[in-house]
């Protein structure tokens, strides 16, 4: 049985994203599954550091888009606001090329709070990073 509230398409989840970071650094989402999410990123300029490698704040971009779509699916109603509030990622090995690919599963889904386990890996299915989203699903206010 599926997490999700409704369960989107593709190009739903990509419309998400417009005009947002998440264009910007080319974030697209490429699966829904019953509990999880994916979507991938491009290693290239925009989400390199001058070193060459992926650089790690758009591993945490990645993360997080993938961790607040989910919460905001899995919200009691579209009118609820899902917004992050505290992110920490491990970067466990470097990515130079290609696309790094990001799965959202849920450890928690309450009323008020979601938390998230996004897994990052390279083309070869290494793990690139490990991240934790923490969510605050902010009731809408009464009148509103």
């Amino acid at each position: 049985m599926a997490i999700w509230r409704e369960i989107p398409t593709i190009e739903q989840l990509n419309m998400t994203g417009r005009q947002t970071i998440a264009e910007a650094l080319g974030v697209e989402f490429t699966t829904v599954g019953e509990d999880h999410l994916v979507a991938r990123m491009p290693v290239d300029w925009r989400t390199k550091q001058p070193a060459g490698l992926l650089h790690g704040g758009a591993s945490v971009v990645l993360a997080e888009t993938l961790g607040s779509v989910a919460s905001a699916l899995c919200a009691p109603s579209p009118e609820h606001r899902c917004v992050g509030i505290e992110v920490n990622a491990n970067h466990l090995k470097s990515a130079t090329s290609g696309y790094v690919t990001g799965v959202v599963r849920p450890l928690h889904v309450g009323k008020t709070t979601h938390v998230w386990d996004i897994r990052i890996s390279n083309d070869e299915g290494a793990m690139v990073c490990v991240s934790r989203l923490t969510v605050a699903v902010i009731a809408p206010k009464a009148g509103s």
